[in-house]
């Protein structure tokens, strides 16, 4: 039986939760400072401008102390931690900004828990590729189309983006889905893998128990 902890997670595992989290928490700060400590010029600026160039010299110091596949892990996993809090700033505004900040919210945690969960299940296989960022030509299209999709509505039909609830709706499915996913990969294990395998490998099993006994791809 396979346990999970974050104790026995492999080094990129560990690696990239501690840059994901210690981003995120920059950007948190940052972006929340003014509720605490109020607004003035000097704070907007900070505010703003503040976490940009933190990712940069936070760039410049992971380069330096790490190389190769710690560093893509650390600089993706950096990124996404930044665009997270990001995305929970601007679901925090009155319009439709939103609903664009629950969106990079899901996205960014996609992307990371995709790569987390491969650290903690199957980490043989686990590369750069887990985080699947540079998943396809078409997966790229498909994300600039949305978001263009979503600016040029905020633009000409800002009153779509009014109706919060029904962007509620979408959370919960995109919750709902990613519960499946996840369930989908701890109940497979080593079984598990992002790349379409042509060769059956010795320990490789046919999974039918758990998420797979009523879903035969979840």
């Amino acid at each position: 039986m396979i346990k999970f902890s974050i104790r026995n997670m492999c080094p990129a595992g560990k690696q990239a939760l501690t840059c994901f989290l210690l981003f995120a928490t920059v950007f948190v700060v940052s972006f929340f400072s003014g509720n605490v400590l109020g607004f003035s010029a000097e704070l907007w600026a900070l505010r703003f401008w503040g976490p940009a160039l933190y990712f940069c010299l936070f760039n410049f110091i992971l380069r330096y102390m790490y190389k190769g596949f710690t560093y893509e892990v650390s600089i993706r996993s950096a990124f996404l931690g930044a665009a997270f809090s990001s995305g929970l700033f601007l679901s925090t505004f009155d319009n439709g900004w939103r609903v664009f900040g629950l969106y990079i919210m899901i996205l960014t945690f996609f992307h990371f828990s995709e790569f987390m969960s491969v650290a903690l299940t199957n980490p043989r296989t686990l590369s750069i590729d887990s985080f699947i960022l540079n998943h396809s030509v078409q997966y790229g299209l498909a994300a600039v189309a949305s978001w263009t999709e979503w600016g040029l509505e905020y633009y000409f039909f800002p009153g779509m983006k009014i109706y919060f609830w029904l962007s509620y709706v979408g959370v919960l499915m995109c919750i709902g889905g990613e519960v499946l996913r996840k369930s989908a990969m701890f109940t497979a294990k080593t079984n598990f893998n992002h790349t379409v395998q042509y060769v059956k490998q010795p320990d490789h099993q046919l999974v039918t128990h758990g998420v797979y006994g009523v879903c035969r791809h979840p």
